[in-house]
């Protein structure tokens, strides 16, 4: 695969840390789609919520259709031989290229509200896969971050899912009057493919942009990238993570069919769908998506500490701060404290020597540097005794005893005017 760029260490996850699975991407996923059940219904809920507008137009076309038809020539009680064949050829199928061209066209606009449900529960499911959190205000903060990142997918598909819905029904009214309907089945038929091709890649488009933080000419790039370097198993997963879709319209079937049992099972199944189906659609193409990070991207993986500071608000964080600013502050006290300059030192002179013992020697020899030892240790404490009060030994022990001190008392929570707060910086000034 060619390489991306951009994307190393970019990741969005700004209240989360990026990890590494401990089992098989899958299984773990499961896990996570059981233990947060009822979270991925809230999700689907509020992700729903935003789909209300493209409701309202889907069911506006159908009661737009019913009433059209209704009034038209083409009515069960009004019909052939009232209107001539030339007026009734193709009609019904005009009657429906218009309303198509006007609802869809709705449709579209809805894009723009149901970005705001898609952004923040894609957010909020890739949490879920890292760490198992779930929060509102983790909802909304994708929301944020990852808007734009998913309207420009949302709106390139419904343009051409528009242009599509257009090209079929064109389709249709060739057929019905008697134009060149091979050439029309071809140009359906190749809209078709392009929309799936098409479909494909602003499904890593929506992946990148809501996963990584990259300029728009990488998102394009990478987005490409990563459709062209996993085609099959990106075929296969975006099936897959439809399984909602091809159940809906399955479940549409068989509501239509006039069968009570399928009728019932259509219903559970609409049921199913309302609770969890987007969030399926999502856990399902964001976890597959995440694997196929992993495995061309090193991710970054913070430490242990840093996980745990993730956790902690600014005001914990500043205390801590404080409080390993004294430690530092006191190891630099010890370290910064000399020895020599910190008690008196009795000077070197050649009377205080102590006779080295040669190669050989005898029992009055080693008697004598023993004794010259003790000694010198005597003359050495009587000099320290001697000279222990001598202004410069006072003022420097002064000086860092009141360093000391200042450290590691906490911080007066008062504030009071004039006190300097000691810390590494300013430590010896």
């Amino acid at each position: 695969m060619a390489q991306l760029k951009g994307m190393q260490g970019n990741e969005i996850a700004d209240d989360f840390n990026i990890k590494t699975v401990p089992t098989g991407r899958w299984g773990y996923t499961w896990d996570v789609f059981k233990n947060n059940f009822w979270r991925l219904v809230l999700l689907n809920i509020l992700t729903l919520l935003t789909f209300a507008p493209a409701i309202v137009v889907i069911i506006f076309r159908f009661g737009y259709l019913i009433t059209l038809g209704s009034q038209y020539p083409f009515n069960a009680s009004v019909g052939y031989p009232f209107y001539p064949h030339e007026i009734m050829s193709g009609l019904a199928e005009r009657v429906t290229f218009s309303v198509d061209s006007l609802s869809y066209a709705m449709l579209i606009f809805s894009g723009f509200i149901a970005a705001i449900g898609i952004s923040g529960s894609a957010y909020s499911i890739r949490r879920l896969l890292q760490n198992g959190e779930f929060s509102m205000k983790g909802f909304f903060h994708g929301v944020k971050v990852g808007y734009f990142n998913t309207l420009l997918p949302v709106m390139l598909f419904l343009l051409f899912f528009y242009s599509t819905i257009l090209v079929g029904d064109w389709m249709h009214v060739v057929g019905a009057t008697g134009g060149n309907y091979a050439a029309a089945v071809t140009a359906y038929v190749f809209i078709i493919i392009g929309i799936v091709l098409f479909g494909l890649y602003l499904g890593w488009m929506f992946s990148v942009g809501v996963s990584y933080r990259v300029k728009f000419k990488d998102l394009l790039r990478n987005s490409f990238v990563l459709l062209i370097g996993t085609p099959i198993q990106t075929v296969f997963m975006a099936g897959f993570s439809l399984i909602p879709v091809w159940l809906l319209m399955l479940f549409v079937s068989w509501s239509t069919s006039g069968n009570m049992l399928l009728g019932l099972l259509a219903m559970i199944g609409f049921i199913f769908l309302f609770l969890v189906g987007v969030s399926v659609i999502l856990i399902s193409w964001l976890s597959y998506s995440q694997y196929v990070f992993d495995m061309y991207i090193t991710p970054a993986i913070k430490a242990e500490a840093q996980k745990a500071n993730a956790k902690k608000s600014p005001k914990e964080l500043a205390e801590e701060k404080a409080e390993a600013d004294r430690r530092t502050a006191l190891e630099l006290l010890a370290a910064g404290k000399s020895e020599l300059i910190a008690r008196p030192i009795m000077p070197i002179s050649q009377d205080a020597a102590i006779t080295s013992v040669g190669q050989t020697f005898t029992r009055a020899s080693i008697s004598n540097a023993a004794q010259q030892r003790k000694t010198l240790g005597a003359a050495i404490a009587q000099y320290e005794a001697e000279h222990a009060n001598d202004p410069v030994y006072v003022e420097y022990n002064k000086m860092f005893a009141e360093r000391e001190k200042a450290v590691s008392e906490p911080e007066n929570k008062k504030g009071k005017k004039g006190k300097k707060k000691i810390s590494a910086e300013n430590l010896l000034r």
